[in-house]
């Protein structure tokens, strides 16, 4: 068996399985030993009742003797055996199971278990339910140990995933090594063999951190390597030299605000890159920043100079909205634009008529989705490409289209903000600006974090505020239950508030899984006011400009990662009203308050990126979801800085001793370099 075969060669996956295990992506032996954990549990010393009642919310173990033979009883379908077991101090605890008869038989009286769940408290009565069962002997063997979680989907545990994936790396011949030997060597990485073992199966927390500690590394060392074996194989790209024309300056006079400083400077730094033929920068904006002015302009002055420009946005619903922006701009302030809309969902004939207009230069600035970047749309003399949320498009695909002109500049906007020193490293081809404030007519959200138990308090905000005229968003982690049940799901939270809301409050959802068209059309639907609460994933964090949506209601903020919060957040504070966002802390431990306060207490990306990382630490491993942005697989640009600056410099090394890895040692890393990359991340990034 090797990393290509099929996961039904592994002893106890049928036809059956490998369906179930397809819709986690798994298809084969490397599907599954790359499926890794998103966290883990640890063994730890069994807690007494009255420790665990001042620690609910959080699983632990404890010792238990039954103290009487289980009551058995069915409701409707369900068979529900309930047991009262008392630990050492004589606390008691109500222990349920469901649909689980069969164990009336074997837990008697008298006998002692380790119980390892969660307590609640149900009035004064402390319960458990469905915990995991131990034989004392056999969990003081686990104390200390790590036992992986995984992601999961209907129709396979945790146990039996990694029944699986143990049996496929045991199964497994060899597994190939794409790192350098000299850079295996450095740093004292294990083999990749290893590596997987230990990922999955760690002894202790030493052999967890040095396995990640490698994949960490070896997914910052191809992305990184792929950008530069990219640009070394590609012409120096320089763009048309511009002269300033009076259009930039008369539109800058006649907005309704001041532009800010940062924003000044940045426009500076535009113009002297479009005047001396300099081609490419990253305009790096918190969200709300200001960013789409600044691109207004660079398309302003391209126009103005005979030549036309294109603006390439992650989405059908926030291209057609910064289209509709621009014929506002034109009614406005007279401008010279001549601008059309080209998306994958308009009919043949308009595409037709818009990409013989594109090529014949009747229309000289060009706004659509990846539909412009495809073969059969042809630039009259395209010069300027802008590309907005950075991170939701390839390196190639920005090439593929600044390659449709001669001489293009390339503009890209970001509102993930990352501290410049790692921006020069993952943009590596671009001069960065930075623009760390905002429009002083912007408010600043009010925040606020909240238990479980206070949601009554949110949902009658939301009445509130959709009886003033706005708009509201609920975020859920996961899109339906099956997957991470301890999590809100978008499919049952959209029919809980559709009962728990007034009638007239119109409730719709959201999530990755939807075809384009259908989430195209949720999108439109609640940016032009068709529903007045968006229950989605965080697929909204961007592609969606709803200037009335005034609150959002964040479930399970506890974990996401700060950063992931923070711009999701942006999706709201984008019109005049005040807006606001909740937390919801369902962990309310100490770790996870002092974590959500900085949210309560902060509106600064840059500051909170910054506390991000101070917080979580290197190499700490959280449990947090991260959102799309700059998601890579393992990795994390915050946590793992330093990981990734190591990383660069180890690829600037070697390609000084062999620029386009055509020795026959390093053919190995450059194959896995054109597929593992190009794959994987560069489409995230």
């Amino acid at each position: 068996m090797d990393l290509y075969s099929s996961v039904t060669d592994i002893k106890g996956v049928g036809d059956k399985t490998a369906k179930t295990l397809a819709k986690l992506n798994i298809f084969t032996v490397s599907d599954l030993v790359h499926h890794f954990p998103r966290k883990y549990h640890r063994y730890e010393e069994p807690k007494t009742l009255a420790e665990m009642a001042e620690n609910r919310g959080e699983p632990a173990a404890f010792v238990g003797t039954i103290t009487a033979s289980g009551a058995l009883r069915h409701v409707r379908n369900l068979t529900i055996l309930t047991f009262t077991v008392r630990d050492g101090q004589e606390e008691g605890i109500r222990v349920t199971f469901f649909n689980m008869p069969y164990l009336a038989k074997s837990l008697k009286a008298g006998s002692k278990y380790v119980f390892y769940g969660t307590v609640y408290l149900k009035g004064s009565q402390l319960c458990m339910d469905h915990p995991k069962l131990y034989k004392v002997e056999e969990y003081r063997a686990m104390i200390g140990r790590l036992q992986p979680v995984y992601a999961l989907t209907k129709g396979v545990t945790n146990e039996a995933l990694t029944k699986y994936i143990q049996a496929a790396l045991s199964g497994l011949k060899k597994v190939p090594e794409y790192l350098p030997e000299t850079i295996v060597t450095k740093h004292g990485f294990a083999d990749y063999m290893t590596v997987l073992s230990k990922i999955h199966m760690p002894e202790n927390t030493q052999e967890m951190t040095q396995a990640r500690a490698r994949l960490t590394y070896e997914e910052f060392f191809f992305f990184v390597l792929s950008m530069k074996l990219q640009k070394n194989g590609e012409a120096i790209q320089k763009g048309e030299s511009f002269v300033e024309t009076a259009y930039e300056n008369r539109l800058i006079e006649a907005l309704p605000y001041r532009l800010t400083a940062s924003q000044q400077k940045a426009w500076e730094e535009i113009k002297a890159d479009l005047t001396g033929g300099l081609a490419n920068r990253l305009i790096q904006g918190d969200v709300g920043s200001g960013k789409t002015i600044l691109a207004i302009l660079s398309l302003l002055m391209c126009v103005a100079n005979g030549f036309q420009g294109a603006m390439m946005a992650p989405t059908e619903v926030l291209a057609t909205q910064h289209f509709e922006l621009l014929q506002e701009m034109i009614r406005d302030y007279d401008l010279p634009f001549c601008p059309v809309l080209l998306v994958g969902s308009m009919t043949a004939k308009n595409k037709r008529l818009a990409k013989e207009g594109i090529a014949d230069g009747s229309y000289n600035v060009i706004i659509g989705t990846h539909a412009l970047i495809q073969d059969d749309v042809v630039y009259h003399n395209l010069a300027l490409v802008v590309t907005d949320e950075q991170h939701r498009f390839g390196v190639k695909q920005r090439n593929i289209l600044t390659q449709k002109g001669n001489r293009v500049h390339t503009l890209v906007m970001s509102a993930t903000p990352i501290p410049r020193s790692l921006a020069i490293i993952l943009y590596g081809d671009l001069s960065v600006s930075t623009i760390p404030e905002k429009p002083a007519n912007r408010l600043p959200i009010k925040n606020c974090v909240i238990r479980p138990q206070d949601r009554p308090a949110a949902y009658r905000f939301i009445e509130k505020e959709v009886a003033s005229g706005h708009q509201c968003y609920v975020i859920c982690p996961m899109i339906e239950s099956g997957v991470m049940d301890e999590l809100e799901n978008v499919i049952t939270y959209t029919e809980k508030l559709q009962q728990i809301l007034p009638k007239t409050i119109r409730v719709s959802f959201l999530h990755g899984k939807m075809k384009p068209q259908v989430k195209n059309q949720v999108m439109a639907d609640f940016a032009e006011g068709r529903f007045d609460v968006l229950v989605s994933t965080t697929v909204i964090e961007v592609g969606i400009n709803v200037p009335n949506a005034t609150f959002m209601l964040i479930e399970n903020a506890d974990r996401f990662g700060l950063a992931a919060l923070h711009q999701i957040r942006g999706r709201v504070g984008r019109g005049a009203a005040q807006s606001y966002c909740t937390f919801v802390d369902s962990k309310a431990s100490k770790a996870s308050r002092e974590r959500l306060e900085i949210l309560n207490t902060s509106n600064d990306g840059f500051y909170i990126a910054k506390e991000d990382l101070r917080l979580r630490g290197p190499g700490d491993l959280t449990g947090t979801l991260q959102s799309g942005a700059l998601s890579f697989k393992f990795a994390d640009i915050y946590a793992d800085s330093e990981m990734l600056v190591a990383a660069a410099k180890d690829v600037d090394e070697l390609l000084k001793e062999d620029p386009l890895l055509t020795s026959e040692a390093l053919k190995p890393c450059r194959q896995k370099c054109e597929t593992y990359v190009a794959q994987q991340y560069v489409t995230t990034i």
